[in-house]
């Protein structure tokens, strides 16, 4: 425990309210600008488990914003999430931390939430969001969303039944294209940081029952203007998800090709997940194409993109933005 001797010395934590928290159980979600912060702030401050989940693998532009990687770590071609948990073991190995690599969607969402006493937000997209926020109702586990683009920022709690959900606040998701992304208008790595250590600060507030000081509004920032404005929502009695319980984005159950934000990247996620790893080298390297094999994935240049192969069929081909074209070129040169 004296580890965490400050914090405990803070009187809404105490020497119970630590206890309590080393028998907590977190899953983050996407482990990027944000989930790097929350990891961080978590593991230091004692939650006994933690769960990351994170789909993709460490470029030299993550490292401006996403604390737990360096240049060391893609030099080895980590993928995000076996990274950032030989990180954060290093930090505190007196708490438990698992990580998974995959895409978090509407087949395995609900496996990879239940048991857990909060869900966080380290995501960067909406669809993510709303599947989020589906699991995290029928589940009736807490949730704290994030998000972050250019200089602003958001925050807020969701506690099922007791503030409002991600779908009473906005009801359909936006149309592609409609809401500006990272591409398009950046991202400040002070503001993910903030937003982050808010949701951080959420969590532990609920994960010790202290309901009553968290954030049941929305929580906007702009860290260049200096404006901070928080905006209070009403939970809708008719909203689809908490109101009806009807789960539209978990019920997809389906997987499937989705363009990744910020990456010029396609991801494509198959159904069937039995790959052989050995035959797809083989016949790469009978076409004379240079192949990277690690313990996590395939890597190979082909027509201008890159394509990255984990061994559970999920791929992602960067260099393209086109469904059709990533597609195709998975079925060419992996198979169907």
């Amino acid at each position: 425990m004296e580890r965490y001797e400050k914090q405990m010395l803070y009187g809404e934590i105490g020497i119970e309210g630590q206890k309590k928290l080393l028998t907590k159980k977190a899953v983050i979600i996407g482990c990027g600008a944000l989930g790097t912060v929350i990891a961080n702030n978590l593991v230091r401050s004692g939650i006994g488990y933690i769960k990351i989940v994170d789909r993709d693998y460490i470029e030299i532009s993550n490292l401006n914003r996403q604390i737990l990687y360096d240049e060391e770590d893609i030099k080895e071609n980590l993928p995000k999430a076996i990274a950032a948990e030989k990180k954060l073991k290093k930090i505190n190995s007196d708490i438990e931390i698992t990580s998974l690599i995959a895409d978090v969607n509407s087949v395995n969402i609900e496996d990879i939430c239940k048991g857990m006493d909060i869900i966080l937000d380290g995501t960067d997209n909406l669809q993510t969001r709303y599947l989020i926020n589906d699991t995290a109702i029928k589940l009736n586990i807490p949730w704290v969303y994030g998000a972050v683009i250019g200089s602003s920022g958001i925050v807020h709690t969701i506690i099922p039944h007791e503030t409002p959900c991600l779908r009473c606040m906005f009801p359909k998701i936006p149309p592609i294209g409609s809401v500006e992304t990272c591409d398009t208008a950046g991202v400040l790595n002070m503001i993910t940081s903030i937003v982050a250590s808010m949701e951080s600060m959420e969590a532990i507030k609920i994960l010790l029952n202290q309901n009553e000081n968290i954030i049941k509004g929305l929580q906007f920032m702009d860290i260049w203007t200096n404006d901070y404005e928080y905006i209070d929502m009403k939970i809708d009695e008719n909203c689809i998800a908490c109101g009806n319980n009807k789960f539209e984005f978990l019920e997809l159950n389906k997987e499937e090709a989705v363009y990744i934000c910020g990456k010029n990247s396609i991801q494509i996620n198959p159904i069937q997940k039995n790959i052989s790893a050995e035959k797809i080298v083989q016949k790469l390297k009978s076409l004379n194409i240079d192949v990277i094999q690690n313990a996590y994935f395939i890597k190979f240049l082909v027509e201008d993109v890159q394509m990255t192969l984990f061994y559970d069929g999920r791929a992602i081909i960067k260099n393209t933005d086109d469904i059709n074209r990533a597609t195709s070129l998975y079925s060419r040169y992996i198979g169907n």
